[in-house]
Formats: C-alpha cells, structure tokens, sequence
C-alpha cells in the first residue's frame, strides 16, 4: 500500500465512528392524544434528542406514508394488524433487542398474544393496549331513546331504528374501514376479519342501513365533540372516549360521556412503537422506546391518556380510578369476547378502501 493510499485508508477509520454516529434528532409519527404532556420534553432532558413530534389519526396514513418510503419518520406506532402488514412487506426495521434493557417489562402473556401479529416480537414493542366500543352522552342519550335503560348492545349503533333516534344529537363513526367493517361483520354473526366478497356485502349493506344517522366519519374529531356536546354517540377507542369524558367533566357543563363496551364483544387492539426500515435515525429510536418501557414513564402516559398498557411494574404507578376502570382494563369475561383484527390481503384491501368509500360518498 503506498503512503498516500494508507493515509487516506487511516483518515476514513478515524472518520468513521463519527460518521456513524447519529444526530441527537428523533422524529416521530405518532396517533393524536396518545402520548403524556411531558413525555416529550422529559425525553429530550434526559438525553439531549431534539424530538419532532407529527400526529395522525388513522392506519391508513400511517401505511401509506410507509410505502411510499423515505417517510423520515424513526418511530411510527401502527396498530397490529396494519404491524403485520408492514412487516410482510419489509417496511419495518428488526428490533435490536440488546439495546431495549427495558424489554422484561411487559406482561409476556401480551407478548405471546401480539406475536401473532409479530413474529417472535421481532418488530415492535407493545405500547398501549385499547378497545373499540360506544361513548356517549349518558343525558342525551337517554332522553332521545326515552328511557334510562340503554342498551348495551351494539344495537345502540347498529339498528337502524335505534341509532335514528339519536340522529339530532350527532352520531360519529370512525374514518377507519378495517376497524369500522370488522365491527360490522361481528355484528351481524360474521368473521370479523373475514375477506369473503359476501361478507363485504354484508357489511356495506348493514352500513347503508345507518348512514342517514350518521352526522360524519371521522377518527378524532368526536373527541371534543363528544366532550362538549356536540354530539352523542360516537364509535371511537376506549381511551380517546375517556378522554372526552374527563374533558366534560373538567369543564363543568353538565355533560356526563360514559364509554361501554358492547356484550357481544368489542374490538381490542395493539399498538406498537416501530421503526422504518429507512428510518434516519436508528440508535435514538431505540433510546426512545427503551425510555418509553421505564414503569413510571409509561404509568404517566396511561395516566393521561386512559389506554393501558402492558408494563408490569408500570401498574403500581397508576392511578388507582385508572386501573380500577373495566372500560380501561376490562376484566376476564369482557376479554373472553373480545378480537383481535389481523392483517388483509393486499387485493382485500384495496376492494374494502372501494367499499368504504361508496359507503362514505354513495359513488
């Protein structure tokens, strides 16, 4: 090797390490309301990662962004089936576990649970764990079906004489066709993750049913509808109901929003921190996620947002009116009966995304 040729050889070993070594940035994509006041700001104190910080409202951006590529996000927090989707397709980046000393946390009964969606854990870390049923607003509700024995049914939403007398007080679904039409299906009998076409009819013609009582679909603006009256029915996710109802009765109107969880069963989904496989930056996304599973990090989180998680040592940091709430950790028999959804097929996914919008447009 001549000399010039060694000194340059020895000039990138020494640039080396630097050049590996990451910007203090992280960027997140995360879903709205889904994270403490101070998480953020704690994280950045502690490691001295400037964090920017997007939010959504729904998988289905999350998952088009994804495929896209060259998102820029380090940490996106997809449900498990859109999880599992994303790892089929090598979107998501395999987790280096040696760098998440907080792994033994989490309740390996979760773990088991969401390997199915997530083989052998490889790819994501459980972060919050929620269901999908009514809130409502207990007055309204009740003077517009005249009694005070509400049904605790999915007929609230789903019988179109039912849900028609809730029409000029506001009914609002969820803007997610997955989620929205799985409900539907387990409604009326069915598999709730089937990709029978019949089914699909089944399920769009159930829809059509309900339409004209639905004021509109949207996945978080019947946040602060709900909270202030502005409507009184929503089919939304556990937490973001709870979070209606502590606004209501913060801001001391008379609206009492109460979240119920349907007998027949209800949707449970899990939501997983995940990093891209493009990702920029790699090692900080694994500081986050490792920061995340501290116990009394992620208790401030379920404390605030009302979703639990599945942190062991996390539960003796949460509030007792939290944890002690069977809308927000459902005991045994709600468990039994409820499902999870898993991943479509490309090709179904694409005749569902038609379905639902000739159920959104009528076109």
């Amino acid at each position: 090797m001549n000399r010039s040729l060694a000194l340059a050889f020895g000039t990138l070993m020494v640039a080396a390490p630097a050049l590996a070594q990451e910007e203090p940035v992280l960027n997140v994509y995360n879903w709205s309301d889904y994270i403490a006041e101070d998480t953020i700001a704690n994280f950045e104190a502690e490691t001295g990662i400037k964090v920017n910080y997007d939010v959504y409202d729904n998988n289905e951006i999350v998952d088009a962004k994804l495929l896209a590529g060259n998102s820029g996000y380090d940490i996106v927090v997809p449900s498990g089936n859109f999880l599992e989707r994303q790892i089929q397709a090598g979107l998501i980046l395999p987790l280096d576990k040696s760098k998440l000393t907080n792994l033994g946390n989490l309740d390996p009964a979760v773990m088991d649970t969401a390997s199915a969606q997530d083989p052998d854990n490889a790819h994501g870390v459980p972060y919050m764990i929620n269901t999908i049923g009514l809130g409502y607003n207990v007055a309204e509700v009740a003077e517009a079906l005249g009694t005070d024995e509400l049904p605790q049914s999915w007929d609230l939403l789903f019988d179109p004489e039912t849900v028609s007398k809730l029409a000029d007080c506001g009914v609002a679904v969820l803007d997610s066709p997955s989620e929205v039409m799985g409900i539907a299906l387990h409604y009326l009998g069915l598999d709730p993750n089937s990709e029978s076409e019949e089914d699909l009819a089944q399920a769009e013609e159930l829809m059509n049913s309900i339409k004209p009582s639905i004021r509109y679909y949207n996945s978080s603006q019947y946040i602060d509808d709900l909270g202030n009256g502005e409507i009184c029915l929503a089919l939304g996710y556990s937490g973001d109901i709870f979070i209606a109802s502590d606004a209501a009765e913060q801001a001391g109107q008379g609206v009492e929003v109460n979240y119920l969880i349907p007998e027949e069963g209800a949707a449970t989904l899990f939501d997983f921190l995940a990093i891209p496989v493009d990702a920029p930056h790699p090692e900080n996304a694994h500081k986050f996620i490792n920061y995340i599973l501290e116990p009394e990090v992620v208790a401030d989180i379920t404390n605030y947002v009302f979703y639990a998680n599945p942190n062991l040592p996390a539960l003796e940091f949460v509030d007792e009116e939290v944890k002690s709430n069977p809308g927000i950790y459902p005991p045994a028999e709600t468990i039994e009966k409820a499902f999870v959804m898993q991943a479509h097929t490309p090709e179904f996914e694409e005749l569902l995304t038609r379905t639902w919008t000739r159920i959104k447009t009528g076109q």
